[in-house]
């Protein structure tokens, strides 16, 4: 079964993170001098564009969160509660938000940033590259942004004797990476259950006032609604958020009014619940039940991961400025006045937020509300869309096409294969599981798990990069590993009742991660082990069958120290190589544009018309390979480098004029693009494991080739080489 090679075009697709090296150790091009385009809104500064930004993340990141109080309530098994529960409820979400959403993310986690991005991938190639552990080292610190760089460059100046432990262990990479795996995967799965709860949520109000509408209907409307929305995403973010934002400014100031009504005519003295005094009376009072309604509490800090998550489609200042000028108010009201509510009516948690509406304002807040929760779903939308971008970066997750909607913003992405299979898994979440209490219980295991894995890696931060105190780091790490523990476990108790659903899709997508992983690595090693130097590919080119053909030729390469293995393979079965070859390594660079003059590097090699180059481009450049621009502008960059590297031809005038017009006979003759293909070959005592799972690795590669499409390449013009990889 056919598999592009890593030399593949498919590498336009954001993946020069993932190589360990230059190409070519003959081969140097400029790191810390290069002049880019750098974009200016990235910067954390407090300005009007940061107001207006701020505006716009209500419409992406923060809809999940301020959306919550639609299903908190109704997610609890709730038996004959009384005052003093309510208070007890109401003031463990009072600390959840408090601590977990101003404390942990508002004023930590946001800084722990990745080149601008966030979440569990993040925190993984922060560390990865600060330890020189994994596909990531510090030798590509120089991609950094100017605040991670002088972190980075702090980091490096003397290793934590922890940061030692995990280069040295490497169980202990496998543990982090396996930690990364699994928040990456429930965060994907969180991307799942917030739009299916969100909207059938919102849509179950029509019961209320229409007792008559089914719960089918409702389950169909919900399906509808999500359907319309996955639609919508191919716009960007931007658009998105523009379109968006009015209707969750409208919700999160309309329900923190619904609330001080409620307060005001139920139960002014609610705010009492703030003192902790109240928390350990209901533990006191109800025990293991107590314990157990923590499964449908935790959902009051549910959408907190996007916070973090969608970091790189905004900035630190204006997501700091929107949650808590906002949205954190807006929660706290909100809930203050549903408890207030129902500490008047206690058996009506079922349906507390639209029966705590005042019937004058009903219809307009069911409006809002069920706009409002369609738009919920935006917020781990685009989180998923993130860290899926990340994990392909980084080489985790088979190569799907990602597209950058954004010229100003790099984190801000959109995947139409990724965009489909969430549209297709919620409204199935929806249509098989339509109970709201079972997709709770899920949500429940899904929100907790990610806040856990997310306090993990920030210790590790803390510990390893940031070089913070030890008092500090055990008082975070004390408190909120223990918060979110007894949180998950509460929620585990839910796995038959629903919670097994993040289980089985972070079953899968780990599969595909691993896989996809344990191939890949495997590939490279053949790779690096069989490269050809300059010396072998003269030996192959002594052979007097082997003739130097007309035309120019593009191998496309990224194997360090050495040419990939695919020119061997070529040589031999061709029986030829053009009398202009060029080895091209595609690198991509964490800034808008590079400049022209940087655009394309390029290094004569030791054989006549045998080149390397490299072509650098920025998550804003138009990229067409192998068009008639783009072989224009290699051709006149080897013009300029044949004609100033005078020196090394002896500075013979007729031999300079030569090899230019050696180079401009080869365009006319014809341009050739060679890429590679390969297959596993599976060794009689290859273990059932190697077996399986390149097999796999396979199936991915084979299916995962939406990036070629959009290249625009004719096929006429490019050129295939099969390659074995022994296992």
């Amino acid at each position: 079964m056919d598999i592009q090679s890593e030399a593949a075009l498919t590498e336009v697709v954001a993946d020069s993170a993932s190589t360990n090296g230059h190409h070519l150790d003959s081969l140097h091009y400029p790191q810390g001098s290069t002049s880019m385009v750098q974009s200016t809104d990235n910067k954390d500064t407090f300005s009007w564009s940061n107001l207006i930004l701020a505006y716009k993340t209500l419409g992406v990141v923060f809809g999940g969160l301020v959306t919550s109080p639609l299903y908190v309530y109704p997610s609890m098994t709730l038996n004959s509660p009384t005052e003093e529960d309510y208070l007890g409820i109401y003031s463990i979400m009072f600390w959840t938000l408090t601590l977990i959403g101003v404390v942990k993310y508002a004023s930590i986690a946001l800084k722990a940033d990745d080149q601008g991005e966030g979440g569990t991938f993040a925190l993984y190639s922060l560390l990865c590259r600060n330890m020189n552990i994994g596909i990531l080292s510090s030798t590509h610190s120089y991609l950094n942004s100017s605040s991670s760089r002088s972190v980075l460059h702090e980091g490096t100046k003397g290793k934590s004797r922890l940061g030692k432990v995990f280069e040295r262990s490497i169980v202990a990479r496998r543990l982090l990476l396996f930690i990364a795996m699994l928040g990456t995967c429930m965060l994907i799965g969180d991307g799942i259950l917030t739009p299916a709860i969100s909207v059938l949520s919102a849509m179950d109000g029509l019961r209320a006032p229409f007792p008559s509408v089914s719960k089918s209907l409702v389950e169909a409307l919900s399906a509808v609604v999500l359907f319309i929305l996955f639609l919508l995403q191919k716009f960007g973010t931007s658009r998105v958020s523009f379109l968006f934002s009015p209707i969750m400014g409208a919700w999160t100031l309309s329900t923190p009014l619904v609330g001080i009504y409620s307060i005001i005519h139920h139960y002014p003295s609610i705010f009492k619940a703030l003192s902790p005094h109240y928390i350990i009376c209901f533990f006191w009072r109800n025990g293991k039940e107590g314990w157990l309604m923590l499964g449908g509490t935790i959902l009051c800090i549910t959408g907190s991961e996007a916070l973090f998550a969608d970091l790189g489609h905004f900035n630190r200042s204006s997501i700091q400025i929107a949650f808590l000028c906002t949205i954190y108010p807006s929660l706290v009201l909100t809930y203050a006045g549903e408890t207030a509510y129902l500490i008047k009516n206690p058996n009506d948690h079922k349906d507390a937020f639209y029966k705590s509406i005042p019937k004058i304002v009903y219809w307009p807040i069911f409006i809002i509300a069920t706009s409002a929760a369609t738009v919920a779903s935006q917020s781990l939308i685009s989180a998923t869309f993130s860290v899926i971008k990340q994990s392909v970066v980084l080489g985790y997750f088979p190569r799907v096409k990602v597209v950058h909607t954004s010229s100003n913003k790099e984190g801000e992405v959109y995947s139409p294969e990724v965009n489909y299979i969430l549209m297709v898994f919620c409204v199935g979440v929806i249509l098989i599981f339509g109970d709201g209490q079972d997709i709770g219980n899920a949500f429940g295991v899904v929100v907790s798990l990610v806040m856990l894995i997310t306090t993990i890696l920030l210790t590790l931060v803390m510990i390893i990069i940031w070089r913070t105190p030890p008092w500090q780091v055990a008082m975070y790490f004390f408190i909120f590993f223990t918060m979110e523990g007894i949180y998950v476990s509460a929620v585990l108790t839910k796995i038959p009742e629903g919670g097994w659903i993040p289980f089985a899709i972070s079953f899968i997508l780990a599969f595909i991660m691993f896989g996809w992983y344990y191939g890949r690595q495997r590939k490279i090693e053949y790779e690096l082990t069989h490269r050809i130097d300059m010396e072998r590919l003269g030996v192959l080119l002594s052979d007097p069958s082997v003739r130097r053909v007309p035309g120019l030729c593009f191998f496309y390469t990224n194997i360090q120290n050495g040419l990939t293995p695919i020119l061997g393979h070529y040589v031999k079965n061709m029986r030829s190589l053009h009398k202009v070859t060029i080895f091209t390594t595609l690198r991509y660079i964490l800034v808008p544009k590079v400049a022209p003059q940087e655009r394309i590097v390029v290094k004569q090699l030791s054989l006549k018309g045998v080149y390397a180059c490299v072509i650098q481009y920025g998550y804003a450049d138009s990229l067409n390979l192998e068009g008639d621009d783009f072989v224009s502008q290699v051709t006149d960059s080897l013009r300029v480098h044949i004609e100033n590297c005078s020196s090394c031809l002896d500075s013979d005038p007729s031999q300079i004029q030569e090899e230019i017009s050696e180079l401009r006979e080869a365009k006319l003759a014809g341009v050739i693009h060679i890429r590679g293909k390969a297959r596993f070959h599976i060794g009689k005592n290859s273990s059932l494991f190697d077996r399986s799972m390149l097999a796999f690795y396979e199936v991915l590669h084979n299916n995962c080739r939406s990036a070629l499409p959009a290249l625009g390449v004719p096929l006429p013009q490019r050129l295939e080489v099969g390659m074995f990889y022994e296992a």
